[in-house]
């Protein structure tokens, strides 16, 4: 929300955050969450008084309709694994908001069942380029499945994913990592070494509990369900999604 700030009790800089948000709402800028964190994820943090650090952006591409952007997203990604697959279709003229750098998944399902799923963690392309690759890299290149063919195209329903730029957790076990988990809001990085595995927050959808979640993304990292280091990594990021209908 761009509601302006009434104290410095709220925001030790108050004052610089009004204008930003006065500028905002003049240009017609939204607000998109980075990331938050307080004192109190730190290692040895006292959560009982805590200080709130947040990081936001404003973008002009943010105010783009939301339903428009899935369209927009689901039709890119569809035409990225028609074209892999020899089959022409019309192709319209990209809006500029793909153009800014992005982070997506795209996943894809037959008959409700998991057929391909590639992303990236970090924003290093376009969003243009980026829901093209994943597109085809999930029709082609996910190693649990093998390439898409032809005769299952027509079946194929498309999910796109934008992922927000992953935050690090702090924690001093593993316990204190699993507590900070948000099911149905978080999804979740874990790595150790060369070593990673991810999950997206519809995973949730099929694993609600916590603890299930948690070993089921070891196991999908190659690691065994109880496996724990001193070194290992969490970070979590939330997701906006849209899906095609049913075939």
């Amino acid at each position: 929300k761009r509601e302006a700030l009434h104290s410095h009790q709220q925001a030790c800089g108050a004052t610089p955050i009004n204008g930003a948000l006065l500028v905002a709402k003049r240009r017609g800028l939204q607000a998109q969450t980075l990331g938050y964190m307080n004192s109190g994820d730190t290692p040895h943090g006292d959560r009982e008084r805590v200080v709130g650090y947040g990081a936001v952006a404003f973008r002009a591409d943010a105010q783009v309709d939301r339903a428009l952007a899935g369209q927009t997203l689901l039709a890119l990604a569809r035409h990225a694994i028609a074209s892999h697959l020899g089959q022409d279709l019309p192709s319209a003229t990209p809006p500029e908001w793909l153009q800014h750098p992005g982070a997506s998944f795209v996943t894809l399902t037959i008959d409700g069942q998991l057929r391909g799923c590639i992303g990236s963690l970090q924003a290093r392309r376009s969003l243009l380029d980026d829901v093209r690759h994943n597109a085809v890299a999930a029709a082609s290149q996910d190693p649990r499945f093998r390439p898409l063919g032809l005769d299952e195209w027509a079946r194929t329903r498309i999910e796109v994913s934008l992922l927000s730029t992953p935050q690090a957790l702090s924690f001093q076990n593993e316990a204190e990592a699993l507590r900070q988990l948000k099911p149905g809001v978080h999804g979740v990085v874990l790595s150790q070494g060369e070593r990673r595995s991810t999950f997206l927050p519809q995973v949730w959808k099929q694993l609600p509990e916590p603890a299930q979640f948690w070993s089921r993304l070891k196991q999908k990292a190659g690691w065994a369900p109880d496996h724990w280091a001193p070194d290992m990594q969490v970070s979590v990021y939330t997701v906006t999604e849209w899906i095609e209908p049913q075939p």
